[in-house]
């Protein structure tokens, strides 16, 4: 195996470093080394097609995961690994994996980038009859691939570099270092086809308000464009600037990040695709942007609201109710069926955010509260416009957009309530109210880590910053210390 090493390190010398290195795409080296190989039609293959492990993350699918996902894909060894057919049981066996430098590499882009040039290369000497079981005869690479070739010129149609051409006599190859080979560059897709290619792409990646937030503001983007059928690469870093500077002038800081947001996750999903060469939005800074506020309601207002809803209001006092003690976010209970409520366990399946369907329990106090579950369909939703459980085709979004547009209408005009004041302001309300009550009994930490299974959120750090936003700890009086 080591002669198959040896050859594979000497290819890599031609193709990564004096290659791919100024830029060249992987199918055109592919195209070449195919072009000048010898591969017998009638050769039956004793090997499998040698593949890339990435740290056990899909690679198509890498800006899908989170940070730490990657970060720990990165820690372990990448490789690349294949079959060959064992002479003794005439059965394909996986051989050692093969590395290389691979892992010296530290992100992503470079180490999958020398990993599918060795993959290449590989698979070629394979194709040519290398076999790990037996010594390999490489020697017409030695002292010739070790010469890299020198690139002559990049043009806007054509390539001209010089690569090696590769003769065979009866015996061994013959490599020689002077042929020219000029290769027409592919026919660049337009900013129209990319777009339609990569939301497609996003739609089976993100869920279904996410993809529409995501689709508008790409759709907006892209209408923006004087051309949209010049070809991808013609878009610039300039012109994603203007747009968002636009954004800004009409809008706020806090918009205009947003859609920078879903600029540089689109733009990364046409880098991953080979569309554009890298990523450049990720590099525009994003803006300080003053967070929007959700004030909390006194006890005695929180009351007040709760009385006239018994009133005026049971369905929307039952969906508030919700949010208060379930600590739901609005559109996660837009997002609930019948079917989602276990009466017998006294559990909820709730499809949050990004994550898979997460189960929280019913409290004593909500669970009372629940209309008859019994007579509904399980399919339909629970709450819709027109009711409990009713047929509803409206999508999530708009139905949540109803309740809040219910709330303005039935509270906020009623109490004369600001803008600040909100259907996330009674999870606000609540989660402080708790946290107090729990801080009477226990120490900071105890408390918040009992506060987080209820809550939900994902780390202490994260509910930290949540109740320093809501102001949810208040320290004593501390008059005596001035006085």
């Amino acid at each position: 195996m080591s002669s198959i090493l040896s050859a594979l390190h000497q290819m890599n010398a031609l193709v990564y470093d004096s290659v791919y290195g100024f830029g060249f795409n992987l199918q055109y080296i592919a195209d070449y080394l195919g072009q000048h190989s010898i591969i017998n039609p009638m050769y039956k293959r004793d090997f499998s097609i040698p593949k890339i492990y990435s740290g056990g993350l899909e690679i198509t699918n890498w800006d899908s995961y989170t940070f730490d996902q990657q970060q720990e894909a990165l820690k372990k060894d990448w490789y690349i690994y294949y079959s060959f057919r064992n002479p003794t049981t005439a059965l394909l066996k996986r051989q050692n994996p093969i590395k290389g430098i691979a892992n010296s590499y530290k992100s992503k882009k470079d180490r999958f980038a020398y990993l599918t040039v060795m993959r290449t290369n590989l698979e070629k000497l394979l194709m040519q009859g290398a076999n790990p079981y037996q010594k390999n005869d490489f020697s017409y690479l030695d002292g010739k691939l070790n010469n890299k070739p020198l690139v002559d010129k990049v043009k806007s149609k054509k390539v001209a570099v010089v690569l090696p051409k590769v003769e065979f006599n009866n015996n061994a190859p013959v490599i020689e270092n002077k042929s020219i080979v000029e290769k027409p560059v592919e026919v660049e897709i337009s900013i129209k086809e990319a777009f339609e290619i990569v939301l497609k792409l996003k739609k089976n990646m993100m869920n279904e308000t996410s993809y529409q937030n995501f689709q508008g503001r790409i759709n907006k983007f892209k209408n923006a464009l004087p051309d949209i059928n010049k070809p991808i690469t013609s878009i610039t870093k300039l012109d994603v600037v203007k747009y968002l500077n636009e954004i800004l002038e009409r809008t706020s800081p806090r918009n205009r990040n947003n859609n920078r947001t879903d600029l540089s996750s689109f733009f990364k999903e046409l880098e991953n695709n080979e569309f554009i060469p890298d990523n450049f939005v990720a590099k525009i800074p994003i803006l300080k942007a003053i967070p929007e506020r959700n004030k909390t309601f006194s006890d005695a207002l929180q009351k007040d609201i709760y009385d006239y809803l018994e009133i005026e209001d049971k369905t929307l006092l039952l969906f508030i109710k919700f949010i208060s003690y379930g600590y739901l976010r609005p559109i996660e209970i837009c997002r609930l069926k019948i079917k989602d409520i276990d009466l017998v366990e006294n559990r909820l399946h709730v499809r949050a955010k990004n994550q898979p369907v997460k189960i929280k329990i019913i409290p004593e106090i909500l669970l009372k509260e629940l209309p008859d579950l019994s007579v509904m369909n399980p399919d339909h939703y629970l709450f819709t416009p027109n009711g409990y459980a009713m047929e509803c085709e409206t999508k999530e979004n708009n139905r949540r957009d109803y309740f809040s547009k219910r709330f303005n209408e039935v509270v906020k005009k009623k109490f004369e309530l600001n803008k600040d004041y909100t259907l996330y302001s009674f999870r606000h309300t609540y989660i402080t109210r708790l946290y107090r009550k729990l801080r009477e009994t226990h120490t900071p930490q105890v408390a918040k880590s009992m506060l987080m299974l209820i809550t939900g959120h994902a780390t202490i750090s994260a509910l930290e910053k949540y109740l320093r936003d809501i102001d949810a700890e208040l320290p004593e009086d501390f008059s005596s210390y001035l006085e």
